[in-house]
């Protein structure tokens, strides 16, 4: 059993190697999830309040609150599959969790991407009208990094480096997940 988790700033590619998990019948728990249901269960519109809730849940139940919330899914999802992803954790004390509910099962991707490139991606994206803005980003970056983020991911296992093509990105993860030889999808150089 492998559990893998991601980590990395907004518009990084966590999203999409979520989707390439999928894409393989890997089950992903996506940590954002906790939280959404959190909102929903206090009756707020998750869109409005993420990131409060985020921060009030860590406030009332202590820094490992979200990553706490995670583990009965995670485990669920381990019942039928030999790997699970992890999409989106946010901190070390998070990753300490993690570590020690899985042990060497456990590895961290940290994936990154400069802030240029990220704000691209999520305006691109256009899931809300604050993906095009700039400032709304830095403030959601320092909110994170707030969480522990930094600490995670300089103490992941593996980096990824998503600057390259989506192809050569998505190449990557299918590597991380399948491992080289089981790869189901041939690699595709892509430009750049």
């Amino acid at each position: 059993m492998t559990v893998i988790g991601t980590v990395g700033l907004p518009g990084s590619g966590k999203g999409e190697a979520a989707t390439v998990a999928r894409e393989h019948g890997i089950p992903v728990v996506t940590m954002g999830d906790v939280i959404r249901q959190a909102c929903r269960d206090r009756g707020l519109d998750p869109a409005d309040h993420h990131g409060a809730v985020a921060t009030r849940l860590r406030a009332e139940d202590g820094p490992a609150a979200i990553a706490e919330r995670s583990l009965p899914l995670i485990r669920e999802a381990q019942r039928d599959s030999d790997v699970v992803l992890v999409d989106g954790l946010r901190s070390g004390v998070e990753l300490d969790t993690f570590r020690e509910a899985f042990g060497a099962a456990f590895t961290l991707v940290s994936i990154e991407a400069p802030f240029e490139v990220r704000a691209e991606r999520l305006a691109d994206r256009g899931r809300d009208a604050s993906d095009a803005d700039l400032d709304a980003l830095r403030d959601r970056d320092e909110r994170e990094l707030g969480f522990g983020m930094g600490e995670a991911m300089d103490r992941a296992d593996v980096t990824i480096d998503n600057t390259d093509s989506l192809d050569a990105f998505r190449e990557q993860i299918e590597t991380l997940l399948l491992g080289d030889d089981q790869q189901e999808t041939p690699a595709v150089e892509g430009e750049r």
